[in-house]
């Protein structure tokens, strides 16, 4: 069992406002439940005794009894006696089954409307949109400079000089400064965090990720062999408890994604990342900062809170950049900003996989950044119509559906009226609409009642999205409780 706690007063402070019902357990009960469903409450957390939580909620221990014995009898606690209590899910649960196939469609085989590859199926599983307008000029720029390059071998592990400078007076503009020599240009961002997990992380080595997460990010940790350790950011980051957990499992990194976090949205704010910093800094651990999103507030102009890097001063906070989601998913170019030395070891380590990237996308995505306000200020425009249809469409024909509207991002995550994300996802794919469940953005099999749904298509179309995905809840609603889902584990 983990060695995670949560005390009296931090439970209490996750609680917030129980609703005051009859009976009050029972509310309580429901209250714990949900942090636990939606990843607040990471499993095999040792819960507080119970005179400690009656303390902190000032009711009487005879409350917090019999919300336990509740919870224990759902199966979200389990208790040993000598041991405590921790949180849990149920070993199986009953969920609606999916509508059966409907025959002599395009998707027949599959049982949907519209299968994948159709024109007029809707992928809301992609959260990357297509190339800016002056894409082209970027690159007739990066051909007409391709020469100057074409004559040497074309590998440069370390990225080619010129982007390197770029990336390091654009982090300097962000008020870090950086030498070219900390930063290693990457094939994509998603190579830049292997890389950097095959080289800082040992197999069975405690590891703190977010909950949810990018999923990506999770598989490139679990090939590893590392040991997961989830901190619950669903309503925002909780710096005291996610501190706690770092000194508690004793985490030699720690993933976090503070720029208009991907799926939630949400950008945190300067005093949690100072702070956050600094329980890195007691951990004795690394913070791996990913700024995949960092430049895509709706408002361009508004101010945007420092880089993580910049409320470092011991070369603790890794960063890892990206052209996919600013400029195109198609130039496969990322990037790491860490110390010198750490940049070199680094380079060392991806010659084996890759030698180096290509040299004509690096000189595209140098062109693109040398005009980053205007891509910055056309996607900005795009997605703000993509948000504010998709939430429209949302609270018309889904009101049930709950959300924040990101100042920042790509996509909403969304709160459904039941824990039944999987099965929606099922039969949304029926009606010809791709969407990505809560639980493939966690790492322990919670948040079933979320789905992403990005916003980076055409207004209409996500209107059209919307009107389907309509349809799949009622068909999830309306199916007889029969199918088991999988055993927890």
């Amino acid at each position: 069992m983990s060695t995670r706690y949560v005390s009296g007063a931090q439970l209490a402070r996750l609680l917030g406002d129980v609703p005051q019902e009859r009976p009050y357990n029972a509310a309580l009960a429901r209250a714990v439940r949900s942090l636990v469903l939606d990843g607040r409450l990471a499993l095999r957390t040792r819960l507080p005794a119970e005179r400690d939580l009656a303390a902190a909620l000032g009711v009487s221990r005879t409350t917090v009894t019999a919300a336990y014995d509740r919870l224990r009898d759902e199966g979200y606690i389990a208790s040993r006696r000598g041991a405590g209590s921790w949180t849990a899910l149920p070993r199986t649960s009953m969920s609606r089954p999916p509508a059966a196939p409907r025959a002599g469609t395009a998707g027949a085989r599959f049982g949907m409307a519209h299968a994948p590859g159709d024109a007029r199926f809707i992928d809301l599983g992609c959260a990357t949109p297509g190339a800016p307008s002056m894409f082209e000029q970027a690159v007739a720029a990066a051909v007409a400079e391709l020469p100057r390059h074409s004559a040497g071998p074309g590998y440069e592990p370390a990225g080619v000089a010129e982007l390197r400078e770029t990336i390091a007076d654009r982090y300097a503009e962000r008020g870090v400064p950086t030498r070219p020599d900390q930063i290693v240009v990457t094939t994509g961002a998603q190579q830049a965090f292997t890389l950097l997990t095959q080289t800082m992380v040992e197999p069975g080595a405690p590891v703190l990720v977010e909950r949810p997460t990018y999923p990506h990010a999770l598989g490139a940790l679990r090939r590893t062999g590392a040991r997961l350790v989830p901190a619950g950011v669903n309503e925002g980051w909780d710096v005291e408890l996610i501190a706690g957990s770092m000194r508690q499992t004793a985490v030699r990194l720690a993933y976090t994604v503070a720029d208009f976090h991907n799926p939630t949205g949400a950008l945190m704010g300067e005093d949690d990342r100072a702070a956050l910093v600094d329980a890195a800094r007691r951990a004795d651990a690394l913070l791996v900062a990913d700024e995949t999103f960092a430049e895509l507030a709706h408002d361009p102009a508004a101010p945007l809170p420092a880089p993580m890097a910049a409320f470092d001063t011991g070369g603790r906070v890794i960063s890892i950049g990206s052209a996919s989601k600013l400029l195109w998913g198609g130039l496969r170019i990322g990037w790491i900003r860490a110390t010198a030395p750490l940049a070199r070891r680094l380079i060392v380590a991806r010659e084996p996989l890759d030698m180096a990237s290509p040299v004509l996308d690096q000189l595209i995505v140098r062109e693109l950044l040398l005009r980053v306000e205007e891509v910055r200020a056309e996607r900005a425009a795009a997605l703000l119509r993509g948000r504010d249809a998709l939430a429209a469409a949302l609270r018309e024909l889904l009101p049930g559906w709950d959300f924040t509207l990101p100042e920042g991002g790509m996509s909403l995550w969304v709160r459904l009226g039941a824990p039944v994300a999987t099965l929606l996802t099922e039969a949304a794919e029926r009606h010809g609409v791709r969407v990505v469940p809560g639980p493939v953005f966690g790492a322990d099999g919670v948040l079933e009642d979320y789905v992403r749904l990005p916003y980076v298509l055409p207004p209409e179309t996500l209107r059209d999205a919307v009107a389907r995905l309509a349809l799949a809840y009622r068909e999830v609603e309306s199916a007889p409780l029969s199918r088991p889902l999988p055993a927890y584990v």
